[in-house]
């Protein structure tokens, strides 16, 4: 980036690269709603928006941690509460569609549906008690949705580009040319831990002193590394790499890096930080323990648990991807679907 200073955070007030241009839509077809929703591991969100110019508006939306796939890693099975946390999440968002002038939607579930026995059985479930119908969709779509929903915050660059997209369940890699007015897809993968289920497989991630949280937080790496290794093997050697990730993970050590006192998405989408940076809060959490970290600031209660997990799958990601920078969005596989379902084209 030139003379822009690798220590210092900063925001991209314009997109790298402008959207492609549509035709012009009359005013009927722009008072019209498209609603997409990503129903994933941790949590179920929900986007409809408006035709607007070369992108779109935001009309409503609704974001909720339901934790679909806690417990899957070890029973194999969606829980009857994760279950029903689900459902009540969903009939909010049917409610939503309802209320909106939704003239075409797309819900999608991702790795806890993929992993469990009976996810299919909860779509059915999902679809008769609240009229959604989620389509699982596979890992490589997923991936190619997060790129194409968050790919205008990419830093201007002519090498290859990572992005990434840290789940609940499982962990998106895509490396991306961006020469075009589209990224072109070169590889990807995906690599099978997230925040819930790396939580859940390395036991005693809690309150431990301070040797045994260092010793969870080294085994979370070395998992998420072998994970990824092949995968490793394949990058390139690029002169200056370029890192995008989007996920709860990121935009929370954004907010933390910030020193935000709560979660301002204006604040955070679009900020490229130092990756120094984001090692050093992560190694900083990763050595607190659950009450400790629920006292941080844009963590709390609900992700105090999880985020060290995260913080073990982003050092890995750096490892392997060694940019000066992180850039960061608050936006992914919901504008993906929304821009697919408006018409621009596909990855």
């Amino acid at each position: 980036m030139g003379d822009v200073s690798t220590r210092q955070p900063y925001r991209q007030d314009r997109p790298a690269r402008p959207a492609p241009t549509r035709p012009p839509r009359g005013r009927w077809s722009d008072a019209q709603a498209y609603a997409a929703l990503d129903l994933g591991t941790n949590n179920c969100r929900l986007l409809i928006a408006r035709p607007q110019g070369a992108s779109f508006a935001v009309v409503d939306a609704f974001s909720r941690i339901v934790r679909l796939g806690e417990g899957v890693a070890a029973s194999g099975q969606l829980s009857d509460a994760a279950i029903e946390r689900t459902l009540a999440a969903l009939r909010v968002c049917a409610d939503k569609l309802k209320r909106r002038n939704v003239v075409l939607a797309r819900s999608v579930a991702t790795e806890a549906c993929r992993r469990a026995t009976n996810g299919a059985a909860f779509i059915e479930r999902a679809h008769a008690e609240t009229g959604i119908r989620l389509d699982i969709i596979t890992a490589e779509e997923e991936a190619r949705l997060a790129v194409l929903g968050c790919h205008a915050l990419i830093e201007p660059g002519s090498d290859p580009a990572l992005v990434f997209d840290i789940g609940g369940g499982s962990t998106e890699l895509v490396l991306v040319d961006t020469a075009g007015p589209q990224p072109r897809v070169l590889d990807w993968h995906s690599a099978p831990w997230g925040v819930v289920s790396l939580t859940e497989s390395v036991a005693g991630s809690g309150d431990g002193g301070a040797a045994s949280l260092a010793d969870v937080y080294a085994r979370m790496r070395a998992l998420a590394a072998e994970s990824m290794a092949g995968f490793a093997a394949r990058l390139p050697r690029v002169d200056r790499p370029r890192l995008l990730g989007t996920s709860g993970t990121v935009t929370t050590l954004g907010s933390v890096h910030l020193g935000l006192s709560h979660y301002d998405r204006s604040m955070v989408d679009g900020l490229i930080a130092p990756t120094s940076a984001m090692r050093d809060i992560s190694r900083s959490l990763s050595g607190k323990s659950i009450a400790q970290r629920a006292q941080v600031a844009c963590i709390g209660a609900e992700r105090a648990d999880l985020v060290v997990a995260g913080c073990a799958i982003l050092e890995t990601i750096m490892d392997l991807w060694p940019a000066e920078r992180l850039g960061i969005a608050d936006r992914g596989i919901r504008e993906g679907i929304l821009r697919r379902l408006m018409g621009e084209n596909r990855l």
